[in-house]
């Protein structure tokens, strides 16, 4: 799944390391965070500090604009193939 974090955090004019300041981490994680397989806590929490609906993380793909990947909720890893099943698990989490 690619997240268009760092689009997001650029438009906003913000380095990476504000960023990563502004949500209390290092610019390390912040960059793990981004490329690995985040939590959707830490989706959230990114979301609410750029100001941006979460699905706004994701990169669509001009195709099919779908998402593709796995997001971790309470410990569970779920797989998801497109928006509504990203919208879903945050229902779930709610």
């Amino acid at each position: 799944m690619e997240l268009k974090v760092k689009d997001l955090i650029k438009q906003k004019g913000m380095t990476m390391q504000q960023f990563a300041e502004m949500l209390g981490v290092t610019r390390d994680t912040l960059t793990r965070n981004i490329n690995g397989n985040p939590t959707l806590e830490t989706l959230e929490r990114i979301a609410n500090a750029l100001e941006v609906d979460i699905t706004e993380l994701f990169m669509r793909n001009t195709a099919d604009s779908e998402v593709n990947g796995y997001v971790k909720v309470k410990g569970t890893l779920y797989e998801v193939h497109s928006f509504e099943d990203l919208e879903k698990l945050i229902k779930l989490k709610k």
